[in-house]
């Protein structure tokens, strides 16, 4: 595990505020980051596997972030908070579990590899990372965790075709931030989950390839930097969506 800091010496700094972004190397990820990381009161960690494409966001911060190439399905959780503890990470008001994986196949060509996959990302990484945080969010005294789900993964809402691995994967997330709001009432954190509608991401244009969604990534990544600084005021243990076409 590599941790790239900000520059030398930069979390001997004390900060206001501690955000930590999974699957930040672009997209959504990449953009609530950087808006995150324009309010001098916070510091912004950002994970992702690609550490080239973390680098262009360090660049793009202009050194406001620090990265953390990590791998969340098979790294060292253990090993990752106590590296975040040593760079100064004191506490944490914010986590954005934005990571996802996606498959696109018939039912009946999805193997158990891909489920075990898709699964691993999207529900087993932001489980098992939230309890290794869990010390770190406590001494916030008011955190917030914020988990990136879809409108696919709401029961009732519109499905397509190729998509029950994955959108099966964001319904047992939406849960889990139920389960979790509830759980954690008593330590001052809240949890919700917004549950995102079609954005012009890669991952958009794996599912459905050619179609222009009606939002871009840095739109969609405003509204999200906004929501994990200010949302726990109004919501806990809430799935949000926030869609305006599915696709």
């Amino acid at each position: 595990m590599i941790f790239i800091p900000l520059q030398e010496g930069i979390y001997k700094m004390e900060y206001q505020h501690y955000y930590l972004v999974t699957g930040a190397s672009s997209g959504i990820g990449f953009a609530s980051a950087l808006v995150l990381a324009q309010n001098k009161r916070n510091k912004v960690i950002a994970i992702a596997r690609n550490t080239t494409k973390l680098e262009s966001l360090r660049q793009a911060s202009e050194n406001k972030i620090g990265i953390l190439p990590f791998d969340l399905e098979k790294g060292n959780l253990t090993a990752l908070v106590d590296d975040l503890k040593k760079k100064g990470v004191n506490h944490l008001t914010g986590v954005i579990h934005n990571a996802g994986y996606l498959v696109s196949k018939k039912f009946e060509e999805i193997s158990i590899q891909d489920l075990q996959k898709i699964y691993e990302v999207n529900v087993f990484a932001p489980f098992r990372l939230t309890q290794h945080l869990l010390p770190l969010l406590k001494k916030a005294k008011g955190a917030h965790i914020v988990n990136i789900s879809s409108v696919g993964g709401i029961q009732g809402s519109v499905k397509f075709d190729g998509l029950s691995a994955y959108s099966s994967s964001k319904g047992a997330l939406c849960v889990l931030t139920e389960c979790l709001a509830n759980e954690l009432k008593d330590e001052k954190i809240k949890v919700n989950c917004l549950a995102l509608g079609a954005v012009q991401t890669e991952m958009l244009h794996q599912a459905f390839p050619g179609y222009e969604a009606p939002l871009k990534a840095n739109e969609m990544g405003e509204f999200v930097a906004w929501f994990t600084e200010n949302g726990s005021k109004f919501f806990n243990g809430k799935i949000l969506p926030v869609a305006l076409s599915t696709p």
